[in-house]
């Protein structure tokens, strides 16, 4: 009976193919989205005024980023819960891609969800006069909180290798 329930436990991970080829899906449909935006930038970039093109911009860099966070989830959790990637002999190697460990992918989570708060946070102040105090407020007080849990998973990371490396020892 253990053996049975092991087993099972074990191939419940393939069920995790369906989020993260839903998270593949998703990033086409958004693929469009950006494709939209981008021809919009373009057809505008000759009337526009340089606030509005940088704004535009903005928006184009958030898309990327949203973009890569996606990507590095979907990719990095496939080839560590999943089926290693490029694990089979012919494959091309897609190891650096893959290449992503726990500790590390919270990291560059956090950072990513820094740098597109740090870009909405821009847009806010170069439209400053469309948002109310309390809108700028919590806009400040979320990326602060964002700042704030980068700094302690670093932190955290740091004592569990300071940790790990003294046990070794």
């Amino acid at each position: 009976m253990q053996s049975i329930l092991d087993k099972a436990m074990i191939a419940s991970r393939y069920l995790l193919v369906v989020f993260f080829g839903g998270l593949v899906v998703a990033l086409a449909i958004y693929a469009v989205g950006f494709l939209k935006k981008l021809w919009k930038f373009a057809t505008n970039a000759a009337n526009g005024a340089d606030n509005q093109q940088l704004l535009d911009l903005l928006h184009l860099l958030d898309a990327a980023l949203v973009a890569s966070l996606v990507v590095m989830v979907a990719v990095s959790s496939y080839d560590s819960l999943v089926n290693p990637l490029g694990a089979k002999e012919g494959e091309k190697d897609v190891a650096w891609l893959a290449a992503v460990d726990p500790g590390n992918l919270k990291l560059k989570l956090a950072t990513a969800l820094i740098a597109i708060s740090s870009i909405h946070l821009l847009q806010i102040f170069m439209e400053i006069g469309n948002y109310d105090d309390r809108a700028v407020t919590w806009g400040l007080a979320i990326h602060g909180m964002f700042l704030l849990g980068a700094l302690v998973l670093g932190l955290v990371d740091r004592i569990t290798a300071a940790s790990k490396k003294a046990g070794k020892l």
